[in-house]
């Protein structure tokens, strides 16, 4: 068995990376760890030389390659959703250095799913060579973000890997044939609030389409190209992806994207895109050139799942943080990541912060559940 690290995607073909990172047949699980996924960020100049995430996949071969961890020499801590800004300023004022440092994680895209790619028996041999780059080359830490819980559980403690536990909102479909059938679960309140949002937003005098493979168009993208620069530039300052990474997404991966626009006529005017996977609905960018009231949260959130509902979806991610999503039916949900520390010392205090995190993540998981827009059976029948 040898552990060797690449250069980018391109140094490994598309059939030898998806036999690893999605050897279920049909739909991927994770559209994310796919090669043309993660290939399309290095060909457009979103990920490598200038943007702070230099892609080093790290691959075990025993001839072919049997597992492989999606890895990125990283220079900051943006773009990861998963936020150590402050262990970065801690370490820095006791005189460390916390850049570079190595995460096994997808940029950009605040997703659970499989990082160690290939046979779950040799976890363990690619967090060893991951380590022993780290230590090799005097790095400060290694972070594997939003992987799954079972990745986590089964890690947790090896060579000193601490487990961190955050949250994100997550809708889930309880089975539901039609998205009134979802309205029907929730509190009379709640029912009525995004009735009245969703006539809000129709009232707006929109039209709503949802694209999906070779309805997709290269104008269409051309439109979200400006909806994200606009809402990145709020937001964020500078939008990660460039506008060559919406070319590789058309070139590559229509199958895998549901577009929802809204048009005045036939120009659009707002959007939000979204990535599909086996039973999940990813959503992950939103802007427009046109404000109208609940326009965002009929995009984002009520389409992605009444879609999700007619796709016979089980799960719907909106994204990052947002307590928001909590009165719409997205209820607060575990995701998991691991770090190792090199520095003995700075990792006992990151580790006596993650207890106190983890037990402040699980009540307030408990008390945004309990207040979720759910009705109870016990007082309204």
């Amino acid at each position: 068995m040898q552990a060797e690290l690449l250069n980018g995607m391109s140094d490994l073909s598309a059939a030898e990376w998806d036999r690893l990172a999605c050897p279920e047949a049909g739909r991927p699980i994770d559209p994310f760890t796919t090669h043309r996924f993660l290939s399309a960020l290095d060909r457009s100049h979103s990920t490598g030389k200038g943007t702070g995430w230099l892609p080093r996949p790290l691959i075990l071969r025993d001839t072919d390659p049997v597992a492989a961890l999606p890895l990125y020499v990283k220079s900051h801590s943006q773009g990861e959703y998963i936020f150590d800004h402050g262990w970065a300023e801690a370490l820095e004022r006791s005189g460390g250095q916390y850049y570079p440092k190595l995460q096994a994680a997808v940029p950009f895209t605040p997703a659970s799913g499989r990082r160690f790619l290939g046979d779950p028996n040799l976890r363990g041999t690619l967090l060893d060579a991951a380590i022993g780059l780290v230590e090799q080359n005097k790095i400060s830490s290694l972070h594997i973000t939003f992987c799954t819980e079972d990745e986590a559980e089964s890690l947790a403690g090896k060579h000193g890997l601490l487990h961190r536990i955050t949250q994100q909102f997550h809708w889930e479909n309880r089975g539901y044939a039609a998205f009134d059938d979802f309205l029907a679960d929730l509190s009379s309140r709640k029912r009525k609030m995004i009735r009245k949002e969703r006539e809000t937003a129709r009232a707006s005098g929109l039209m709503m389409r949802n694209l999906t493979g070779e309805q997709i168009e290269p104008a269409h993208w051309d439109a979200f190209w400006r909806f994200y620069q606009d809402t990145g530039s709020r937001k964020w300052g500078t939008p990660y992806l460039t506008r060559a990474f919406f070319d590789e997404v058309q070139a590559t991966m229509r199958d895998d994207v549901l577009l929802v626009m809204a048009f005045r006529g036939e120009t659009p005017v707002a959007g939000a895109l979204n990535f599909i996977g086996r039973d999940t609905l990813y959503g992950r960018y939103w802007g427009c050139v046109e404000d109208h009231p609940c326009l965002h949260f009929e995009l984002c959130y009520y389409q992605a799942i009444d879609w999700a509902i007619s796709h016979g979806l089980s799960r719907v991610e909106a994204g990052a943080q947002g307590e928001h999503k909590l009165a719409r039916g997205y209820l607060p949900m575990p995701v998991h990541s691991l770090h190792y520390i090199a520095d003995p010392a700075f990792r006992r205090a990151v580790e006596r912060y993650l207890v106190e995190e983890r037990r402040a993540v699980g009540e307030e998981i408990e008390v945004l559940t309990a207040y979720g827009p759910f009705r109870h059976v016990s007082s309204e029948g």
